[in-house]
């Protein structure tokens, strides 16, 4: 399906694609990239040891910090809190807050290939009745695109430079592509951001969806993992991304998806 061009989202023209592969890969295994192929390994934490604190003051949205930046016990009006045992990261929503757990690392990047394992876990409770995850890629003012994972389906979007909130003074979202996938509750899933230019590759036990947007091109300066209610991370890995010379062909296949405009 072609984009009109009196859609004022055709700039960011979205690709949609579901991919045969559906069985949850085991935590070493690297899944087959679309767009990209690993390069330097940039970032490898398998949550073994205590996380080291973030040094540096932090400027803007999210840069100049290196390590991991998040709470490590529930504080009022803040997203909650994350505990760290036997190689899992879990992130734990501040009931009286309903907001987000979030955690983030700082990195400097443009081209990247991020992946982690996910886990959607039971709700407490005094919890809400819902599980979500996200992965999210932030520059030096507010988040670029994310990835949100929830029970049965994924979703990657991209955020708007030209349209902010004002009451939030944040980016506005633009429609997510959305595939229905088997995320099921209290299973490791596994999650791939490849980001190259100005286009994304998100990935769910390699079911995949593909948007494009002149803001993916920025420099990026951290990482950010979300949970609401409660969910766990593991074997978090960045690489840079480099060519795949695969992806003109790959790119063919893809079917061509148009955002319903909100």
């Amino acid at each position: 399906m072609s984009l009109s061009p009196m859609n004022p989202f055709s700039k960011f023209s979205l690709l949609f694609a579901l991919c045969s592969v559906t069985a949850t890969l085991a935590a070493e295994e690297q899944p087959a990239t679309l767009m990209t192929i690993r390069g330097k390994l940039l970032a490898s934490e398998n949550f073994d040891n205590p996380l080291a604190p973030f040094t540096g003051k932090p400027v803007g949205f999210a840069s100049g910090f290196a390590g991991w930046r998040y709470y490590s016990g529930a504080t009022p009006g803040k997203g909650g809190s994350w505990e760290q045992a036997d190689g899992v990261f879990k992130g734990i929503e501040n009931p009286e807050a309903h907001h987000p757990a979030t955690a983030s690392f700082g990195i400097e990047y443009k081209d990247a290939i991020i992946q982690c394992d996910f886990r959607l876990d039971d709700v407490p409770a005094n919890g809400r009745l819902y599980r979500s995850v996200f992965v999210k890629a932030t520059d030096v003012k507010d988040y670029v695109c994310a990835l949100f994972a929830t029970a049965g389906s994924f979703n990657a979007l991209a955020y708007d430079d030209s349209r902010i909130d004002p009451k939030t003074k944040q980016r506005e979202k633009f429609p997510p592509v959305r595939a229905t996938v088997p995320v099921k509750l209290g299973e490791w899933h596994t999650a791939v951001l490849e980001i190259k230019g100005e286009e994304l590759v998100a990935s769910v036990d390699g079911r995949s969806v593909t948007i494009s947007s002149p803001l993916l091109g920025v420099d990026k300066h951290s990482v950010m993992l979300g949970v609401a209610t409660e969910a766990s991370f593991r074997n978090f890995r960045v690489w840079e991304a480099l060519p795949n010379p695969d992806w003109a062909k790959n790119k063919q296949a893809i079917a061509t998806a148009a955002p319903s405009a909100k």
